[in-house]
């Protein structure tokens, strides 16, 4: 009964706002919310970020564990929940369970919305855009993988930025 409750209960996820709320306290979760002031930082990872960031009002990355094949089918039907049919897909990839999608929201000739899932069976994590942004432009990066290189750079960004070393304390005693 617990189990069906909370299916029912998580199963509600459809926008990245509640997707987003409901997990960035997830154990082993990873959440990045950029603030506006900081987007220009994030648009020295390189000039085609660059010219990506400057139209950027919100950009949120999330990586969280997907160890299990049921916890990868939860995610990888959630994240579908959310794109829907008010996404339009313009890159897939899907190898048994793992999953690479980029799908944009357009408003007339401007991509308004950008959301970027991967899914490898271990981790999981989705980058999203909301801004002005070229459908060109979108479509290229997609192609060439520029945003999964957009969420490594991310990440990396705020790791050298932090004040705490990349290893824990925990795992520094332990040497793991």
């Amino acid at each position: 009964m617990l189990a069906l409750l909370l299916t029912f209960s998580c199963g509600s996820y459809n926008s990245i706002d509640s997707f987003y709320e409901a997990h960035k306290n997830d154990d082993q979760v990873t959440a990045v919310r950029v603030p506006r002031f900081m987007l220009s930082m994030i648009g020295n990872i390189s000039p085609e970020m660059k010219s990506l960031i400057g139209s950027t009002k919100d950009l949120r990355y999330m990586q969280f564990p997907s160890a299990t094949p049921a916890r990868t089918d939860f995610l990888n039907k959630q994240m579908s929940t959310i794109t829907g049919s008010s996404f339009i897909e313009v890159y897939r990839k899907n190898d048994n369970k793992k999953r690479n999608v980029v799908s944009i929201r357009e408003k007339r000739d401007a991509v308004k919305e950008i959301l970027i899932y991967n899914n490898n069976t271990t981790r999981g994590s989705f980058l999203y855009f909301n801004g002005n942004f070229d459908p060109v432009k979108v479509r290229e990066m997609a192609k060439n993988e520029d945003f999964q290189k957009l969420g490594d750079g991310l990440i990396n960004q705020f790791n050298m930025g932090s004040s705490t070393p990349g290893i824990n304390q925990e795992e520094k005693k332990t040497g793991n």
